[in-house]
């Protein structure tokens, strides 16, 4: 069966990489859109729904480029975070809140542990809860009002100790959107020059690792897997991980179908993140050590 193609102006609308048709197509025209490892000039041009893309010009639309992290997690979980409270651990710079925001988020609580790093539109903003200088180990539900999502984006740091704060966090039902980095997963022996982790049997290792973990460790399900659509600091692949907590009746059986799954989608994120082109060469990486 042919994949689906989409206009390659309308799909960067879509997926909230731009905010405008017009927008779009003055970055194809500018040759600053890349879809699969290759240059796309002609704002026209059908491309596959589930193809990679990268902007290779200055971004103006976010405040950083982690925003796309984010962006590819809510699309394809399918999350709508509109007149939703939101956890930001990890803000930094605030790419992750400034998504939340944009897609309507009643309230964002930016918790990190630097200090001075929020972009200046989102500190001033009033829907954004500035928590600096925080230890995410130390929250609490009280810290706190009816959240709906919590994402993570950390670094130096084990995802082991920041799940169980999400867990805590979330009081009742709620979700959770964590991207796994697998240089901070890996034992040191298994990390390449630079921090970097190439080989895909260690991805595959952490992942399962990770997903094992939430199952035995914590009150979440695992419910979705997908690839940072952009490679992180020195070129490491990333991946995004979903979870779900007090799903209801069936939670037992549901989350044994997810194990049985999981093999299998792992198996599926680690092809298409080591396929040749996924990530359009260099053009990708993340900005100079952002978190988010």
């Amino acid at each position: 069966m042919p994949q689906k193609r989409e206009r390659l102006d309308k799909l960067l609308v879509e997926r909230g990489i731009v905010k405008s048709r017009s927008s779009a197509q003055a970055k194809i025209l500018a040759g600053e859109v890349v879809v699969d490892g290759f240059p796309v000039k002609k704002p026209a041009s059908m491309v596959r729904e589930d193809c990679s893309i990268d902007l290779t010009g200055k971004d103006e639309e976010w405040a950083s480029r982690g925003a796309y992290k984010l962006l590819r997690a809510l699309d394809s979980f399918g999350v709508s975070v509109k007149g939703r409270r939101c956890v930001d651990i990890g803000a930094s710079t605030g790419g992750f809140t400034d998504v939340m925001l944009q897609k309507g988020a009643e309230k964002v609580y930016a918790v990190d542990v630097g200090y001075g790093q929020l972009a200046w539109k989102l500190r001033k903003d009033s829907r954004v809860i500035v928590m600096e200088r925080t230890n995410a180990r130390t929250l609490s539900p009280e810290s706190f009002e009816d959240v709906f999502l919590v994402t993570i984006d950390v670094s130096f740091i084990s995802l082991r100790h920041i799940l169980p704060v999400a867990d805590r966090i979330l009081d009742g039902r709620g979700f959770c959107i964590a991207l796994v980095k697998p240089q901070f997963e890996a034992g040191r022996g298994k990390v390449g020059k630079k921090g970097v982790v190439r080989d895909r049997q260690v991805h595959e290792e952490v992942l399962r690792a990770i997903c094992d973990f939430v199952h035995q460790e914590t009150n979440f399900m695992v419910k979705g897997l997908e690839v940072s659509p952009i490679l992180g600091p020195e070129g490491n692949r990333e991946f995004l991980l979903y979870l779900e907590k007090g799903g209801g009746a069936g939670e037992s059986s549901g989350q044994e179908r997810c194990r049985e799954n999981m093999n299998e989608i792992i198996a599926e994120k680690i092809e298409d993140a080591h396929r040749p082109g996924f990530f359009g060469g260099k053009t990708q990486r993340a900005e100079g050590g952002l978190r988010n």
